[in-house]
């Protein structure tokens, strides 16, 4: 039963990291720095709760949202650094109870694409219908969804499956729409 709960904690951390990569890196970090609901010393994935890699994250993201503001868009390097840091969460959370890692480091990588393009196809969807000054608080939903989805993660791992299944929800609905999108059109003809 361990096993189970250390891999939706895992998971569900990142789907989170999906959402937004690096606040709940931080967050998870520091929760398991603190040993509150996760700890990764005494495994591989020690370096994750350490403040060097933590600062390395801080950076990170500072970087990140400078190039942001400057209207680089950088989607591959986001999806690409929140699977990296989804599989090695999710690696580290069954490494915490000595549970063989690769089922966290495999469904890690995967959560983390879900909760990727769930949350970047709802955004845009959304971004589309705000005027330009509601559309920069959409980050801040992002990260607040992201911590919330992260923090719940750790500290009850069953929450993991709610927030799996919204994801793939959220994308399945926004391709569905997708789809139904010109319908309306071809009726006209």
């Amino acid at each position: 039963m361990n096993f189970i709960f250390d891999l939706l904690q895992g998971l569900g951390i990142a789907a989170a990291i999906g959402i937004r990569p690096f606040l709940p890196v931080l967050l998870v970090g520091g929760l398991a720095a603190a040993d509150l609901g996760i700890d990764f010393d005494g495994t591989d994935f020690s370096f994750l709760e350490s403040w060097p890699f933590l600062l390395g994250i801080l950076v990170l993201l500072a970087v990140v949202e400078l190039v942001a503001r400057r209207g680089v868009a950088l989607p591959w390097l986001l999806l690409g650094a929140a699977v990296v840091l989804g599989a090695l969460m999710a690696g580290g959370s069954l490494a915490d109870r000595d549970n063989p890692v690769v089922p966290g480091l495999v469904g890690g990588a995967l959560a983390a694409a879900l909760g990727y393009y769930a949350a970047r196809a709802l955004f845009t969807r959304v971004r589309r219908r705000l005027d330009p000054d509601a559309q920069s608080t959409l980050p801040v939903f992002g990260e607040a969804a992201a911590l919330l989805a992260a923090g719940a993660s750790v500290l009850f791992p069953p929450l993991a499956i709610a927030v799996i299944a919204g994801l793939a929800w959220l994308l399945a609905a926004g391709r569905r729409r997708e789809g139904e999108k010109y319908a309306g059109l071809r009726i006209l003809r």
